[in-house]
């Protein structure tokens, strides 16, 4: 018997007998042109790994609430489903829905919660545009949600592909009291 075998028989045999069950041995798969390989794959009984579902944050679930906007319409002032949204409204929107109570002016925005820089930006921050006079939510990997302006609707942009990468001055993070 080669020394291969004879070494995999013994562990499948060792295994067996402190685990108290027989484990079947499954054969190896099958080689590219059809070969079957001699050897065998042990399958143990030991359970699988759990996987632990993360809850996500508050701002992971403001800027998912945010996403439901995308397509309404920009309306100065508005900050529902069925008026619009102006940027701010949308921001004061879909913090509301979660339970946190956010002011609906840009300016005002820009005084609360905590300050973040830009390589550290995370899902629900509050973005910030020269002026001040803008603002959206971030949504990670560089990508935004915002209400821009009248004529348009609420949509998603890639911040270096637009013409807001080179505008953003400042990102904050909501934190609830």
């Amino acid at each position: 018997m080669p020394t291969r075998l004879r070494s995999l028989l013994l562990a499948f045999a060792l295994t067996a007998s402190l685990s108290g069950s027989a484990a079947a041995p499954k054969p190896a798969p099958e080689r590219p042109g059809g070969v079957k390989s001699a050897m065998f794959r042990l399958e143990l009984p030991w359970p699988k790994p759990r996987v632990v579902k993360r809850k996500p944050t508050l701002g992971e679930r403001a800027a998912k609430i945010a996403l439901r906007a995308v397509g309404v319409p920009y309306r100065w002032g508005g900050s529902s489903l069925t008026g619009g949204f102006d940027c701010s409204g949308l921001v004061y929107w879909a913090y509301g829905r979660v339970g946190v109570e956010v002011p609906h002016s840009s300016y005002a925005l820009f005084d609360i919660g905590r300050r973040v820089p830009r390589a550290r930006m995370k899902p629900g921050d509050v973005l910030f545009f020269s002026g001040l006079g803008h603002v959206g939510l971030y949504l990670g990997r560089g990508r935004m949600v915002h209400a821009p302006q009248s004529g348009r609707t609420v949509e998603v942009v890639t911040l270096r592909k637009s013409n807001y990468g080179d505008r953003l001055v400042g990102a904050r993070r909501v934190v609830p009291a």
